[in-house]
């Protein structure tokens, strides 16, 4: 054989087996593992949100390892599924119809078999007290090829509200309903972004059956030093109205304009005559400079079932 051919021969029978494609391969398949994996942990958390928002204890400890922890906001902690059961029961009676909604902010991979998970939990209707939400640590374990919760630890982290500001309103909140001259008005009131507003939607009710529905938001006017409202209708009208301390209750002058942009204009009163009950009445009206009548005094009922 001529010596250049024996030389490349060699060089040949010599050189180490290319191993640059095995090794893609090899790292396409751990990646493909660890997707896998971290797919089944985020399946795992919509299961837990699921099952918390059908109120279902059992299906929530089942998510758990069978000496899983759980330590709550409170810093009470409870091992094992028949004491996170428990547990979750428990949340369920105090607060029946309680729902939940997850973010999830990291997600990684500690090894083959454990992951660790960190977010927020925020449950509605929020309890009294300072708004905030719940943050999360969870760690999972596979076992026999099924992820699972081994601890799980909560606390609660406030968030900056101008609650203090309109902690007055704090009665308001909840369903009300109102009827006269054939025309119910129902409205709910809740709080929203941290408490530091009120939302109001109200639709009123014709004796015929047609429905008109609008939107007003009461909050603090850090610019008027008072309360402040902002109302929405449906045909497109809007106002603002500055609302000032009475006895019993608030004053709101109110001025707006209606969908077709005629101007609007009057005093609303709301006066608590209880808990439960509240009387309204708009004075000082008129709309594009003519003057209408005072409306009539109108009780508003909270709610105590639905209509």
């Amino acid at each position: 054989m001529h010596s250049a051919a024996r030389a490349v021969m060699l060089v040949a029978l010599l050189a180490p087996i290319p191993v640059f494609g095995a090794e893609e391969d090899a790292k396409t398949a751990v990646a493909t593992d660890q997707s896998d994996d971290l797919a089944a942990i985020r399946e795992q958390s919509t299961a837990f949100e699921t099952a918390f928002n059908q109120g279902d204890a059992a299906a929530i400890s089942a998510l758990w390892t069978t000496d899983g922890q759980y330590v709550d906001d409170a810093g009470r902690s409870f091992t094992g599924r028949k004491e996170i059961e428990a547990a979750y029961a428990d949340l369920f009676k105090q607060h029946s119809g309680s729902k939940i909604q997850i973010a999830i902010d990291s997600l990684r991979l500690l090894s083959s078999d454990a992951a660790l998970e960190e977010g927020r939990a925020l449950t509605s209707p929020t309890a009294g007290g300072e708004p905030g939400f719940s943050a999360y640590s969870a760690v999972h374990v596979k076992v026999d090829g099924k992820w699972l919760m081994a601890s799980v630890r909560d606390h609660w982290v406030a968030v900056p509200s101008a609650h203090h500001n309109v902690s007055d309103l704090e009665w308001l909140i909840g369903k009300w309903t109102a009827e006269e001259y054939g025309n119910r008005v129902e409205s709910d009131c809740r709080w929203i972004a941290n408490k530091s507003f009120v939302e109001r939607t109200y639709t009123t009710i014709a004796p015929g059956g047609a429905k008109v529905s609008g939107v007003q938001i009461i909050g603090w006017s850090p610019v008027h030093g008072c309360m402040q409202s902002w109302n929405f209708s449906a045909d497109g009208g809007h106002a603002v109205g500055l609302w000032t301390p009475i006895e019993g209750g608030f004053m709101a002058e109110m001025r707006g304009v209606t969908g077709g942009g005629v101007p609007t204009q009057s005093v609303n009163t709301l006066t608590k005559l209880d808990e439960n009950a509240y009387v309204w009445q708009s004075t000082a009206r008129s709309i594009g400079g003519a003057a209408l009548p005072d409306t009539d005094e109108v009780i508003i009922k909270r709610q105590t079932s639905q209509p």
